[in-house]
């Protein structure tokens, strides 16, 4: 099937796997490309920026990782789709810059520096199909070629497509033909739980694919959030053509402007054959570096392809295999960004270095029983080389000075590089004939105390000095102001014993029963009451289910045995979905007055029943970004509808997720502080 913009043929499911491998490259190219230009950009005004000028090329970071971060998704829901249809995923691509053949002739892929000109080539390639738009002149069309496929034939051949768009429009006509041919549950043959789907990744608009539905989603977030309308707001085609006014602007009021390093175009790790538009490294330290950072890249890929390799796999393996692909790109920022501060070359004076982004010829998968050894060996390797790095580093210091900067920016590589290994060390995989009924052993791991034990780390809470207290002969109350989001339960209630805008003094609980009291104190969904009373049957315990209910266009209200950043907090809280917070983690109500719009309605995920449902629920508020929810949980609607079964989810907490209430991501783009 071919749309009416291109000539891409796709008869059969041999064609489809084989286009959607170069959609893959795709992605997986401007990903690249997009990393690289925001690696050059300048970090302050020592290199020549003004505070305007860098509060602007801050802003543009962000947007350009969030992007990044979104090609990165459309290179997931690309992998996830082939494996729907029964291919394997493909992470493979050409080096930097390709050559003729394998794309459209005016498709052209090069690591460039930023500025004006990448910008317009950014935005060029991303355009909507009803967009006139130049390319960038620097980014030449060397090779005059049109690739035309042809009808009946077994082997797929290329076909041309004017924008990037039109080529998943020709796959979604494609999908459909297929299904009228073949039928849907023959053409969707591959097995969903080695797709990544949002439990598992945060990155923005993920989905598992089991149908022509789904697959038609998953095409639809990829066109919107890329090309999207030329009126869509948040497209990646809107947001550099709005990164490309900015700059104008700052043009006028400064012509030398330069927001980035002049940083080699088309770097390479080696003497090239084909030394044109390529700079070879070859400046002694800056080598070392492009060596780390194509180390730790090509590891990361071989991480992520092991996610989709191995059927069987537990969810907490998985998870393991892809934090520790996620770790390692945050190493490799820092390692990045360093390159473009070091000379490249002698030969090219003026010209900093850059990561090539090189890859391995091969990335096939991993035999399941040797991955785990496979992968912590080449981790071994990659930290050894580290070492040997910052050594290396320390003999140049009494020439070079300077260099202590580099020497900071490899220890905070360092740090994510160890939470990799961590990560790999629990990657654990069983044939499914070898599974046993019972609590997993993350379940096993966090059964319920005892209530005694439970309450006792309840009591400890009234202590604090931020906590009021009163106490009568058979109950003890004790309230957290920043904690009460003003459900008013206790003040209409009971007003006698909660008066409400008295001075001083205003809990007096022995103007109720103490029974009477305790449930009064049970509906208080924040938690900034708790109580205990003499009579141990009226002490609150542990749900035996833990739940997190939606509040519509409000917090998230967890109802379980909570351990906030591994402290118990008792078992009721509200917390923070809208990111405007003054005392994050939890909720003080500003989504009011910020007017945040959330469902509590989301549509249900495909979820089990859990073996367990209850015992401890371990929230961790992550450094500028979700909250890390580890344990049994249900996670409900505000009708009561369970949307999720889970024993781990991070949870959006920016405001800004298009997948509440998972995190996608979009906290990096919206520069979300947890502050």
């Amino acid at each position: 099937m071919n749309s009416s913009t291109s000539s891409i043929i796709i008869e059969s499911r041999e064609h489809l796997i084989g286009w959607l491998g170069e959609a893959a490259e795709i992605e997986h190219n401007l990903m690249c490309c997009y990393l690289y230009a925001m690696f050059g950009l300048k970090r302050s005004t020592d290199e020549g920026l003004s505070e305007t000028e860098l509060a602007a090329v801050e802003r543009w970071r962000k947007v350009i990782m969030g992007v990044a971060l979104e090609e990165m998704n459309h290179l997931t829901l690309v992998a996830n789709l082939t494996t729907a249809v029964g291919g394997s995923p493909h992470f493979g691509r050409p080096n930097f810059p390709t050559g003729a053949g394998p794309y459209p002739a005016d498709l052209i892929m090069e690591l460039a520096p930023f500025d004006l000109d990448t910008l317009d080539h950014f935005i060029y390639v991303e355009r909507p199909e009803n967009q006139a738009y130049p390319d960038g002149s620097s980014f030449e069309n060397r090779y005059h070629y049109m690739r035309q496929a042809l009808t009946g034939r077994l082997m797929p051949s290329a076909g041309d497509y004017p924008t990037v768009g039109s080529l998943y429009q020709s796959i979604r006509l494609s999908i459909s033909a297929l299904v009228d041919k073949i039928g849907e549950k023959q053409l969707f043959c591959g097995c969903p739980s080695i797709q990544i789907g949002p439990l598992e990744s945060q990155l923005p608009g993920l989905t598992i694919i089991r149908d022509q539905a789904s697959a038609a989603q998953a095409l639809d977030t990829i066109v919107t959030q890329g090309e999207g309308a030329s009126v869509e707001e948040g497209s990646h085609f809107a947001r550099f053509r709005q990164i490309k006014n900015e700059y104008e602007e700052l043009l006028k009021l400064n012509p030398k402007f330069i927001p980035g390093r002049p940083v080699a175009r088309n770097p390479v790790m080696r003497s090239p054959p084909m030394p044109e538009d390529r700079v070879w490294v070859t400046e002694p330290l800056a080598s070392r570096y492009i060596d780390m950072a194509n180390a730790i890249y090509t590891l990361m890929l071989r991480v992520l392809v092991q996610t989709y390799s191995v059927t069987g796999r537990s969810r907490e393996s998985k998870r393991a295999l892809l934090d520790a692909s996620y770790a390692l790109m945050h190493s490799l920022v820092p390692i990045a960004e360093t390159l473009t501060r070091m000379t490249a070359n002698p030969d090219y004076p003026g010209v900093n270095a850059g990561m090539s982004f090189a890859m391995l010829r091969s990335l096939a998968p991993l035999e399941a029983f040797s991955e785990k050894a496979v992968l912590t060996e080449r981790m071994a390797e990659v930290l050894s080389g580290f070492k040997v790095l910052q050594e290396e580093i320390k003999g140049y210091q009494l020439e070079h000075p300077k260099l202590m900067a580099c020497l900071e920016k490899l220890d905070l590589a360092a740090r994510p590089i160890e939470a990799a290994r961590e990560a790999l060390l629990k990657v654990e995989w069983k044939p499914p004939v070898h599974a046993t009924a019972g609590p997993s052993p993350q379940v096993a791991a966090t059964q319920q105390p005892s209530p005694a034990q439970a309450q006792s780390e309840v009591q400890e809470l009234s202590t604090s000095p931020e906590v009021e207290r009163a106490d009568s002969d058979a109950i003890s109350i004790s309230f957290e102001t920043k904690r009460c989001i003003h459900a008013r339960h206790c003040v209409t209630l009971l007003p006698k014993v909660f008066k409400a805008n008295t001075p001083g003094q205003w809990l007096f609980p022995d103007q109720a029963e103490a029974e009477v009291l305790a449930g009064v104190a049970l509906q208080c969904p924040s938690g900034a009451i708790q109580y205990r009373t003499r009579e141990a049957r009226l002490n609150e315990t542990p749900p035996e289910v833990n739940l997190i209910h939606l509040r519509e266009n409000g917090p998230l209200a967890v109802h379980a045995d909570i351990r906030l950043d591994g402290k118990p907090i008792g078992y009721r809280a509200t917390l923070c979905r809208c990111g405007q917070s003054k005392n994050k983690p939890f909720c003080d109500s500003s989504h009011i007055a910020a007017k945040f719009q959330a469902t509590g309605e989301p549509p249900s995920l495909e979820t089990e029943m859990l073996p367990e449902r209850k015992g401890p629920l371990q929230v961790e508020p992550t450094l500028n970004g979700p909250l890390k929810v580890c344990g049994n949980v249900e996670i409900c609607c505000g009708t009561g509808r369970v949307m999720l079964r889970t024993t781990e989810a991070r949870l959006c907490r920016c405001g800004h997720s298009k997948n509440k209430p998972l995190c996608d991501g979009s906290h990096v783009a919206a520069g979300f502080s947890s502050k």
